[in-house]
């Protein structure tokens, strides 16, 4: 099916809205487990009194999205994108965080129960009733699936919307939202700093940030890779020395070295050098997650090591991350496509040809004929 007919598909599948309060929206989704991203029109909730409604002008490409539409979500047809920056074209009755025109970015939670321990302490991404995801997830009122930033536009809630930093390019802030405060957020709560050795398994959507955050934080940063085309990426990066995952000799070497070691890698892969590299009292932190966990249980003894993971953050947190970006001039490094080249995208991503983090430019993302009024 060619662009333009799935385009025309995408008019006839939806009827036209009965009445103005429910906005008649179009994105890129998957219609069915396993399938292309095609155009699809879709409404989005009402905006309420606490809501803003943004005009969506970049959104990024997680690896977390290539898992969603592989059928991981189960809510089909799907709308991905859960990092996105844009403008502010409407706002609720109560709201006075935003003005209309305000540059805003939101990330990959849009509400939460408010209610449970984390939540009342501001880290809702571990809300005890699960937080409700930018897509995928299910209203807490109206419970209407939510659809995510491959599209034009989107309703949320300003407590989990964020001003813009000044100065700092849009399409590279995007990627922030999820890739940037999913690695803020560990580095912050193992208090990673000045006098601290840490290690950053894998240079790619999330370590190529997690780079930049701990060398600015002030930590001594050793960045382990299998690429030999990535040595000298991650010394750019800010990192202070760079090793060849691959070479037995070198990963020998650093046993006993490292204070916490962020591993941003998805595949499977052996973790026990990385547990032997930890040092008394030592922290591994698993982000990428695996289907299985290869490693030697007895490493973690043999030093009183912790293995752990770490969600996104909530939004005390992600504000505090954006204030910290801001100061330090800290972006995503990515490749700008357009919405009619995702499916090339995720192909790419796949095979993680990306340097380092796709984002889409809205602005090519087209209405359809019939709507374009």
């Amino acid at each position: 099916m060619t662009y333009e007919a799935e385009e025309k598909y995408m008019a006839s599948n939806v009827s036209l809205r009965q009445h103005q309060s429910v906005s008649l929206s179009y994105g890129l989704a998957v219609l069915n487990q396993g399938d292309r991203l095609v155009p699809w029109a879709f409404e989005r909730r009402e905006l309420r009194s606490d809501d803003i409604a943004v005009k969506i002008q970049f959104c990024g490409v997680c690896h977390s999205d290539l898992h969603a539409i592989r059928g991981s979500s189960g809510s089909f047809p799907l709308v991905p994108g859960h990092e996105f920056v844009g403008e502010v074209t409407a706002i609720g009755a109560e709201v006075t965080k935003f003005r209309v025109g305000d540059a805003v970015a939101v990330g990959n939670i849009v509400d939460s129960c408010g209610k449970c321990p984390p939540c009342l302490n501001h880290e809702e991404s571990y809300c005890r009733e699960f937080p409700t995801t930018t897509y995928g997830g299910v209203d807490r009122i109206d419970r209407s699936i939510t659809r995510g930033g491959y599209s034009n536009d989107y309703v949320v809630k300003t407590d989990f919307a964020y001003h813009l930093p000044a100065g700092l390019d849009p399409a590279s802030v995007a990627p922030l939202m999820c890739a940037g405060i999913t690695t803020w957020s560990p580095l912050r709560h193992w208090n990673i700093g000045t006098g601290k050795t840490i290690g950053i398994v894998g240079i790619g959507g999330l370590g190529h940030i997690a780079i930049k955050f701990a060398h600015a934080l002030g930590a001594y940063v050793v960045v382990f890779t299998t690429s030999e085309q990535k040595l000298a990426d991650a010394l750019a990066l800010g990192a202070d020395e760079a090793i060849l995952s691959t070479d037995a000799d070198k990963m020998a070497a650093q046993k006993y070295r490292f204070d916490f070691i962020l591993d941003t890698v998805s595949a499977r892969h052996s973790l026990d050098p990385y547990l032997l590299a930890l040092t008394l009292d030592g922290t591994f932190c698993c982000l990428g997650i695996p289907d299985r966990m290869d490693f030697t249980p007895v490493l973690l003894t043999m030093g009183r090591r912790r293995l752990t993971s770490s969600g996104s953050g909530g939004t005390v947190e992600t504000q505090e991350m954006l204030d910290f970006c801001s100061k330090h001039n800290i972006t995503a490094d990515v490749e700008i496509i357009a919405a009619a080249d995702i499916n090339d995208g995720f192909e790419r991503l796949d095979r993680a040809k990306v340097h380092y983090r796709l984002v889409i430019d809205m602005a090519t993302l087209e209405a359809p004929a019939k709507n374009a009024a």
